[in-house]
C-alpha cells in the first residue's frame, strides 16, 4: 500500500507568526494533529504538531504569546505519494516523527501520520468502535 492511499488530504497551512493557541484551535476544528508552517522568509516548510503545542504549555509557556516559528520542526523529512507505507514508517521511526508532509511537485498535498499507517495495516479496526472503558482517568485536582 502507498502513502497516497493512507494520507490525509486535509492540509492546514499556517504562518510562522500564528500563536500556538491559534494553531491549536485550527488543528482542533479540523480534527488533525499537525499543521504545515510556511515561512517565506526562511524559505521552506516546517511542521507544527499537537505534541509541540503540548510541550510548550507543559513548560509553562503562554499559548497566546508563543509563536509557531519557535516550535516548528524545520528539519523535516518529506514523503511522496508513491512511497510505500513501509518507507514512511521507516522514515518516521528513524527521525522520531509521528507525521510526514507529503509533497508532489514541491507542494504539500497531504500529511501521513502513524495513525493513518496503522489504520491501513489493521483494516478490521478501521470502523470499529474504540472501547475506552479500560482507560483510567486522573482526577482533575490530582497532584502530579
Amino acid at each position: 500500500m502507498l502513502v497516497r492511499d493512507a494520507m490525509s488530504t486535509v492540509v492546514l497551512t499556517i504562518g510562522p507568526d500564528h500563536t500556538l493557541r491559534q494553531a491549536a484551535a485550527l488543528m482542533s476544528a479540523r480534527r488533525i494533529g499537525a499543521a504545515v508552517v510556511l515561512d517565506p522568509d526562511a524559505g521552506g516548510l516546517g511542521i507544527l504538531t499537537e505534541r509541540d503545542v503540548l510541550n510548550s504549555v507543559g513548560l509553562g509557556q503562554s499559548p497566546d504569546a508563543e509563536r509557531a516559528h519557535a516550535h516548528t520542526t524545520t528539519d523535516v523529512v518529506f514523503a511522496t505519494p508513491s512511497w510505500t507505507l513501509e518507507e514512511a514508517a521507516r522514515a518516521m521511526t528513524h527521525g522520531g516523527f509521528r507525521h510526514l508532509i507529503v509533497l508532489d511537485g514541491g507542494a504539500p498535498i497531504g500529511i501521513v501520520s502513524v495513525r493513518d499507517i496503522i489504520r491501513c495495516w489493521t483494516p478490521a479496526r478501521q470502523h470499529a468502535h474504540r472501547d475506552r472503558s479500560h482507560v483510567g482517568s486522573i482526577p482533575s485536582q490530582a497532584k502530579l
